[in-house]
Order: C-alpha cells, then structure tokens, then sequence
C-alpha cells in the first residue's frame, strides 16, 4: 500500500489548493462579490475562514463542500475550480 507522500506531495497538494483558491477568488470577482458575502451565503458568521481559504492562507482550505455550495451560489461548474491557469 502507498503511503500518502508517495501519492503527492506536500508541494504538489500545496499548488493544487492554491490553484483552487485562485480560481475561486478570480470567479467571484467576476461575479462582482465581496468575501463577506461569499461567507455569509457559505454559513460562516464572517469572512475571516472564506478570505484564509480564498488566498490558501494558514494552510486554510475549501473542502468539497464548499466548492459544491459556491458553484451553486456563483452558478458555475464545479469544474472551474480545477482548472490549470
């Protein structure tokens, strides 16, 4: 059985979550939305968890949760989130 360093690295998940969070925050502004609003319609009391996973600050992250939840509240495929930019 592989063990989890030798499926990914620390390095290649550390660039996978900040492609995510980059696309993320590129999507919303786009869609003209402030973080706070984002977090509000996420169900978070503020925006201090959204505005860490949006710029993968503190090791901070979306879960698949999340992404389900903003690509419906920003109607995009969930898909463009993964996207290599």
């Amino acid at each position: 059985m592989l063990n989890l360093s030798e499926i990914a690295t620390k390095e290649e998940l550390d660039a996978f979550f900040h492609n995510i969070s980059k696309n993320v925050k590129k999507i919303r502004k786009e869609k003209g939305m402030s973080q706070l609003e984002v977090a509000l319609s996420l169900g978070q009391k503020s925006s201090g968890f959204y505005a860490n996973a949006e710029n993968y600050a503190h090791g901070k992250h979306f879960n698949l949760e999340h992404l389900h939840k903003l690509s419906k509240l920003f109607e995009v495929d969930i898909t463009m989130f993964f996207e290599l930019s």
